[in-house]
């Protein structure tokens, strides 16, 4: 029978970890935005050699899982001698997957543009960094903020998989708290309120950027 005070004594623990999953995924997001734009520029680059490393940068993280990609950086960095915490490890993961698909987002915001956007940058005389800068990546944010928020709400639910390397975020949390109560239907149905209100509260906050930001 559903025991309805191990599923409301389950928030306490489960809510204390999500600030890992927020942490993770946020920083995440913004490594990934940081990778992904200069992926996205490689791949418009006029260099064959640049185009070739960011097409197959896209193709590998996007063709393997996840979680493989996680494993196989964590296990390597004792390999070439580097000792570096599992949050920072399970952040640049994140981060550089996430890279693969943001600069994806970019790139079909950026095709979106009107050719005279860039040509009318030009005729006034703005160098090819201020035309990025001031005028293609502005625009370009505004076209692809739904599939950004898209990609960080994903980033969120991802971020269950970084319990592997011990870090203590929801997953890893209802999955202790389970073994102890055993109750694991309360607690992960618990868990499951969690990610969905933190998913709703990104959702609202992406429609509210995107009427901000509307044109």
């Amino acid at each position: 029978m559903f025991s309805i005070p191990v599923f409301l004594e389950s928030f306490q623990p489960l809510l204390w970890a999500a600030r890992y999953t927020l942490l993770i995924s946020g920083l995440g997001i913004v490594l990934g935005l940081i990778i992904g734009t200069l992926i996205c520029a490689a791949r418009l680059s006029s260099w064959a050699g640049l185009r070739a490393f960011a097409g197959l940068w896209v193709s590998f993280l996007r063709g393997v899982p996840l979680l493989v990609q996680l494993l196989v950086f964590y296990y390597s960095l004792p390999v070439i001698g580097l000792d570096i915490p599992p949050i920072a490890a399970a952040v640049i993961c994140v981060g550089v997957c996430a890279s693969a698909y943001i600069s994806e987002i970019w790139r079909g915001a950026i095709a979106a543009l009107p050719r005279g956007q860039v040509e009318a940058a030009q005729a006034i005389g703005m160098t090819p960094r201020d035309t990025w800068v001031r005028v293609i990546l502005p625009q370009a944010f505004t076209m692809s903020l739904p599939a950004l928020v898209n990609e960080l709400i994903l980033l969120v639910k991802a971020s269950s998989l970084v319990s592997v390397v011990g870090i203590l975020e929801i997953t890893r949390a209802s999955q202790a708290q389970a073994a102890t109560t055993f109750r694991p239907l309360e607690v992960y149905i618990a868990a499951a309120c969690v990610y969905l209100v933190i998913n709703l509260c990104l959702a609202v906050l992406g429609r509210y950027l995107e009427h901000r930001t509307a044109v």
